[in-house]
């Protein structure tokens, strides 16, 4: 655990930083989105709790998944929200299935594009081959 922490039970926010390898003005976007709401110490200084730590933790997994902070407020629900565990799953289930069709998408225009990119080097692939079998050298103009 932290060794700083201002609490049992509680992290400031540098704590959380350096645990998760991100900066302290991260944590205070995700604030600012709605998406933890920490508690204020008498000093007014922000401290987050287990379930922040773990929202926290949520919310950096679906990043890294490519989920949007919209997408991820909607999955785990907002903090003053009372989402239960299953609609949670279920949320992220649907969530899950249209990235998986997105990805599926996206790598079916990536092959495409991977055809057309090759169709078209095979002409001055051609030419660059014969030209140099010609010996020609030809300047460009």
């Amino acid at each position: 655990m932290p060794g700083g922490r201002s609490g049992e039970g509680t992290y400031p926010t540098s704590d959380l930083a350096a645990e998760f390898d991100i900066s302290p003005r991260a944590i205070r976007y995700y604030e600012e989105r709605g998406l933890l709401t920490p508690r204020r110490s008498a000093g007014n200084q922000r401290v987050y709790t287990r379930g922040d730590r773990r929202r926290l933790r949520l919310i950096l997994r679906g990043k890294r998944l490519g989920f949007s902070l919209d997408e991820i407020a909607e999955m785990i629900g907002m903090p003053e929200t009372d989402l239960t565990e299953v609609e949670q799953i279920r949320r992220s289930l649907v969530y899950g299935k249209m990235k998986l069709e997105e990805i599926a998408r996206r790598k079916k225009e990536l092959a495409e594009l991977e055809q057309d990119i090759r169709a078209a080097m095979e002409t001055p692939e051609e030419t660059l081959d014969r030209l140099s079998k010609e010996g020609a050298s030809h300047e460009p103009c």
